[in-house]
């Protein structure tokens, strides 16, 4: 079950728009992330829940989507996200966040794709302007967005092709994702 859910778990950059997140969805998601390993049980990660329409669009425009795909600047009205968690660190509580970031994004993302939903992080943001546009305090540190929604893409897993790991789009907007061979990992 847990190897179908991690198949599962791609990064989607389109969604289905109209249908919205809840607010009590994304806390049971960030519950998950709650319950997860805390390097050093510092347990310093707090996050930022934005589910309403407006506070979905000022939040859009702060974040880079696909850095192999620069034409693309991200997906259009009517495909993106339906809510969002930015994960924050909270500097009065710990100062390094980087186990934590990746152990809660990955908890929440299966979270999501169990409930039938998918997500992308998001580590390319405009932090200034996300902390102004939210009034996130100066002890609070901006780790990564969520983006959140129901998929309306299709995503591939495939094999390396002569190294490049660089994933890419069809011309029938298929995301292809390319992986090393288990093979080639364990040393």
């Amino acid at each position: 079950m847990i190897k179908e859910l991690i198949r599962k778990n791609r990064s989607y950059r389109r969604f289905e728009e109209s249908s919205r997140l809840s607010q009590s969805l994304l806390e049971s998601l960030i519950d998950l992330a709650r319950l997860s390993p805390s390097a050093r049980n510092q347990q310093a990660l707090k996050f930022k829940i934005i589910t309403e329409q407006n506070d979905c669009d000022l939040l859009f425009p702060s974040l880079a989507w696909a850095g192999y795909i620069p034409e693309w600047i991200g997906p259009d009205v009517g495909e993106r996200p339906a809510g969002y968690i930015i994960i924050l660190g909270d500097m009065r509580l710990g100062k390094s966040f980087s186990e934590d970031v990746g152990i809660a994004a990955q908890s929440i993302m299966l979270g999501a794709v169990s409930a039938g939903y998918g997500g992308c992080m998001i580590g390319s943001i405009k932090r200034e302007k996300v902390r102004r546009d939210f009034a996130l305090r100066e002890h609070i540190d901006i780790l990564m967005v969520l983006a959140l929604g129901k998929p309306v893409e299709k995503v591939l897993i495939e094999r390396i092709e002569e190294g490049d790991i660089k994933y890419w789009r069809d011309e029938k907007g298929v995301h292809h994702v390319p992986k090393r061979d288990l093979i080639d990992l364990i040393i």
